[in-house]
């Protein structure tokens, strides 16, 4: 009975905050204290456990794979926070060189002052990935997918294989 009576008080009470939300305004903030210091620089920082590959180097646009999709990153683009997803991260350099990483996954943090920070969990150099290394390591991941027995081995398996497609679908755009 102490149940129903909590789930009756949590449906009310979710219903306000639902109703709440509703009534909520809208507002974007783009990122004012970029365009003050210096309108077209972005600082951008990325890097995994043991390697940087860039600290605090001015960069036209960052391009990333996130869990809610592909975006690009310009000078003065809106703070936010994305989770990374496995695939390549882009970055064209203010002289036009255009650099390919792949990521596996980590974080984006894009702030006010546009500076951006890329924590990869691991990550590498598109050009660095060995195809036949990525085919045997994608053959035994869905290996192991088919034959995981537990929630644990399934759910580590899963993951295996996202990150192989990633990279096979990575030096497949060379």
């Amino acid at each position: 009975m102490a149940l129903v009576r909590n789930l009756t008080k949590f449906s009310s009470t979710l219903r306000v905050v639902q109703g709440a939300i509703g009534t909520c305004q809208h507002v974007r903030y783009y990122a004012e204290e970029a365009v003050a210091q210096s309108p077209n620089q972005m600082r951008f920082s990325f890097g995994m456990p043991g390697e940087m590959y860039y600290n605090q180097t001015s960069v036209k646009q960052v391009d990333v794979p996130s869990t809610t999709g592909r975006f690009g990153i310009l000078p003065q683009h809106v703070p936010m926070l994305a989770a990374l997803k496995p695939g390549v991260l882009t970055v064209t350099e203010d002289d036009g060189t255009i650099n390919r990483y792949f990521a596996s996954s980590g974080s984006v943090t894009v702030n006010a002052d546009s500076s951006v920070q890329v924590l990869a969990e691991v990550a590498c150099p598109v050009d660095s990935l060995d195809p036949e290394a990525i085919k045997s390591g994608l053959s035994k991941a869905q290996q192991e997918l088919q034959s995981a027995a537990t929630e644990e081995a399934r759910a580590e398996a899963e993951i295996a294989v996202e990150v192989h497609e990633a990279m096979n679908a990575a030096i497949s755009e060379k």
